[in-house]
C-alpha cells in the first residue's frame, strides 16, 4: 500500500467526486480511479459506494477514513520533525578536538567566541579515545567540519592535510614544558638531564599520539642526552599531569594545563628553557565543505586573528 493512495482516498471522501478529487491530486481521472481500485483490492473490501450521487463511503470506508487521516497526519508531523532535525544538524558545526585542547583552549577561547557570533557547535566527545591519526581521518572522511589540534613538523600523520584541499588557521600558541613534583624544599624532585646511573622516571605519551613524536624529535636535538626511563605512557596530558603531581616522575605537559598547578608550588619546572618545546594550535577545515555557517565562522575567525 502506498501513502498516496491514502491521500487519494481522503481527497475523494472530501469531494465525493472522482474528477474533482483527481484534479486536487494532480493526476488524470483514470489514474486516480485505478489507484482507488488498487486500494480497495489491498483492503479486500469496497470503500466507495459508486451507486449514490454524490458518491458516499461504505461503512468500511468510514472506518478506513479515520485510520487514513490518522496515518497521514502522523506521517506529516513526523516528516516536519525530521526536517527540523535536519535543519538543526545543518546549522551546527561538527567539531573535534583532543581532550587536552578541549579543556585548555576550546572552552576558554573558541566556545565563547562562537557564542558571541551566535554559532552552535556539535562537539564530538567520543574523540577523547581516538589516536592521533583518527582525527585526521575524521576530517578527510568528512565526519567533522573542524579539527582543533596541536601542530609541529615532527607529527608525520598530519601531513595528509598539507594539501590544497585543506585550509588551516593558527589560532594559538602553546609550549610543552617539562615538570616534576616538588620535594620538601620546593625544588623539582626530578630534573633534566638526569644521570646515566640513575635515569629519571619518565611519564610519556604513546607514539601514535600528537605529543610523543614532538617530544622525541626535540630531545634528539639536544646537546645533552636526557637520561630517561619510561615509567608510563598515556594519550592525554591530563593523565600525565596527574601522575607528575603524585611524584611518579617527570613529563612534558602543555603550559596552559599547568599555570594554576605551578602557582601552588606542588609542581615545578624540571628543566631550563632549552627543554621547552613550542607548538602551534591549528584549526583545520576542508575547502570542499562549503557550509554557509562554516564559511561564516571561518571568516569571523580569520578577522579575529588579523
Amino acid at each position: 500500500m502506498e501513502i498516496r493512495w491514502l491521500e487519494d482516498f481522503i481527497a475523494l471522501a472530501k469531494t465525493r467526486h472522482f474528477s474533482r478529487a483527481a484534479d486536487e491530486q494532480n493526476v488524470t481521472q483514470p489514474t486516480f480511479s485505478r489507484r482507488i481500485k488498487l486500494l480497495e483490492e489491498e483492503m479486500r473490501v469496497t470503500l466507495i459506494d459508486r451507486n449514490t450521487l454524490p458518491l458516499s463511503l461504505t461503512p468500511a470506508g468510514e472506518v478506513f477514513l479515520q485510520s487514513a487521516e490518522l496515518i497521514t497526519r502522523q506521517l506529516r508531523d513526523t516528516k516536519e520533525r525530521c526536517q527540523e532535525i535536519r535543519k538543526q544538524e545543518e546549522s551546527q558545526i561538527r567539531f573535534i578536538s583532543t581532550q587536552t585542547l578541549f579543556l585548555s583552549f576550546y572552552k576558554e577561547a573558541i566556545e565563547p567566541f562562537c557564542e558571541s557570533i551566535g554559532m552552535e557547535m556539535d562537539v564530538n566527545m567520543k574523540s577523547s579515545s581516538w589516536l592521533g591519526i583518527d582525527f585526521v581521518n575524521a576530517l578527510v572522511n568528512q565526519q567533522c567540519d573542524l579539527m582543533l589540534c596541536y601542530w609541529h613538523p615532527a607529527i608525520n600523520f598530519i601531513r595528509a592535510l598539507d594539501d590544497d584541499q585543506y585550509d588551516y588557521l593558527v589560532i594559538g600558541e602553546e609550549t610543552l614544558i617539562p615538570c616534576s613534583a616538588t620535594d620538601e624544599n620546593g625544588e623539582p624532585k626530578y630534573a633534566l638531564p638526569g644521570m646515566k646511573r640513575k635515569p629519571l622516571p619518565y611519564i610519556g605519551y604513546y607514539e601514535n599520539s600528537f605529543l610523543q613524536p614532538i617530544i622525541s624529535h626535540h630531545l634528539q636535538r639536544q646537546r645533552e642526552v636526557p637520561q630517561l626511563q619510561t615509567l608510563n605512557e598515556n594519550y592525554h596530558s591530563i593523565s600525565v599531569k596527574a601522575m607528575i603531581k603524585e611524584g611518579y616522575g617527570l613529563g612534558w605537559v602543555p603550559k596552559r594545563l599547568l599555570l594554576d598547578t605551578l602557582s601552588y608550588g606542588k609542581v615545578a619546572l624540571a628543566g631550563e628553557e632549552n627543554w621547552h618545546i613550542p607548538l602551534e594550535i591549528r584549526l583545520y577545515r576542508s575547502r570542499l565543505n562549503q557550509s554557509p555557517n562554516l564559511n561564516q565562522l571561518w571568516k569571523s575567525l580569520k578577522e579575529k586573528m588579523t
